[in-house]
């Protein structure tokens, strides 16, 4: 053997885990009940024991919950369980995990409920032809169950949540024992003779077959099939089914269930109301909304408020432009008339020296050009020389033109031209 070859214990248990729970999906085992044990968490585990061997067993508490006969069972009872294979790896150990639990006797109370049922089944009791409408709207309801059970408060709690206008009457019976099938069949015809009910409820909390045997009786479900009110079944838990379930007119899961379903059309119908009151309010907000402000604006208050606005507001105007109010304001204008006045006399007075200054000012210019004006000078029998446009301004510039240079000479009435030798 080579180390390569070993496996180790978690591939090995994985394996053996696979083929056991692969081989072993439903198990149905017979034997004592040895060394019975629960867990804080609701757990179950017990060994199931014969003369020669013995295997673990566990009821998880999901499981111990479909089946409360666990309550009731010790150390030696027999009992048949049904269930799975299952390997626990950390332990290496495995177990088999029950699904259902029975004493070994209820498999004839099996066997009884399944013949019953074959036969009212071919005598129609369970057909859906000969199933009457539950009403969409009971105002009388009968139920039909133990005044101390915990399946007539589940029902009154609903009801009292959700019932408008239902009223509820108990017929009281015994639900367990051999005396139930007699009880709930009295207190059925109670239910019927006070002729005032619109539908019947029968109804318990969940169980064992034994427990819940009283509503299998033959008697029970030809009352049920001939009575002339709708009947609503409502006994055990999901998982349980009873004679009574399969030849009532309608059968639900819970007591809950069962008050829901018949308070289901009241509630539909105010949520209906509910809706359709909201839509006339809306409806009638958007129609009346206009008509009210139109008729808001146009009534005698809201035109005296207007009317009375627009006096208040011509009154602050007649106030603000009034002549008496602003007498001592007005009173100045003539003042400051006479002011402008004097203003305007006093500027023309001063254009009119500046003026006369500035006139006489050129006078005195014009004379001085005048008199400086050569022209001027040559009336008196003088002349100047020039040269291109040039003055000759002295004997040293004429002595420095060249001979024969053409000279203009201006006198007062014209122009001559000479030659310098």
């Amino acid at each position: 053997m080579t180390v390569d070859k070993a496996i180790t214990p978690s591939i090995l248990l994985s394996k053996v885990k696979s083929l056991l729970e692969g081989s072993f999906r439903t198990l149905f085992i017979k034997g004592e009940i040895s060394n019975l044990s629960s867990s804080a968490t609701g757990h179950y585990y017990f060994n199931l024991v014969d003369e020669n061997a013995s295997i673990s067993v566990a009821l998880f508490r999901g499981d111990s919950l479909r089946n409360p006969i666990i309550k009731s069972l010790k150390n030696g009872d027999e009992i048949i369980i049904t269930g799975p294979m299952g390997v626990y790896t950390k332990r290496g150990t495995f177990q088999v995990l029950a699904k259902t639990v029975q004493k070994v006797g209820t498999g004839d109370l099996k066997e009884q409920f399944e013949l019953l049922k074959k036969r009212l089944a071919g005598e129609g009791l369970f057909d859906l032809d000969n199933k009457k409408k539950i009403p969409d709207l009971p105002q009388k309801v009968a139920v039909i169950t133990s005044p101390k059970g915990a399946a007539l408060q589940d029902f009154l709690n609903i009801f009292r949540n959700r019932s408008i206008w239902m009223d509820v009457k108990v017929y009281p019976c015994v639900v367990q024992g051999e005396g139930a099938p007699l009880s709930i069949v009295q207190a059925l015809h109670q239910a019927i003779q006070d002729k005032e009910n619109d539908v019947i409820v029968i109804t318990r909390g969940g169980g064992s077959i034994e427990d819940l045997w009283g509503f299998n009786d033959e008697g029970l479900a030809y009352e049920i099939f001939n009575c002339p009110i709708p009947i609503v079944s409502a006994v055990g838990h999901e998982v349980d089914f009873s004679i009574c379930d399969l030849v009532s007119d309608l059968r639900v899961e819970t007591p809950s269930a069962a008050a829901t379903i018949l308070t289901e059309g009241q509630l539909d119908i105010k949520n209906r109301l509910d809706r359709c009151r909201r839509i006339i309010k809306y409806q009638m907000n958007e129609t009346l909304m206009p008509i009210q402000n139109s008729l808001s604006e146009k009534s005698p208050k809201s035109i005296l408020n207007k009317l009375s606005s627009r006096i208040s507001r011509m009154q602050r105007d007649l106030q603000k432009y009034s002549l008496a109010s602003r007498f001592y304001e007005l009173i100045g204008i003539h003042e400051i008339y006479f002011s402008l006045d004097d203003a305007t006399k006093r500027i023309k007075d001063n254009l009119s020296r500046k003026l006369e200054r500035f006139q006489n000012r050129g006078d005195k210019l014009n004379s001085l050009l005048l008199a400086f004006n050569p022209k001027n000078i040559l009336n008196r029998g003088y002349t100047f020389i020039e040269i291109n446009g040039k003055v000759v301004k002295s004997k040293e510039s004429f002595s420095s033109l060249k001979s024969n240079e053409v000279l203009d000479l201006h006198f007062h009435d014209g122009t001559a031209e000479v030659f310098k030798k």
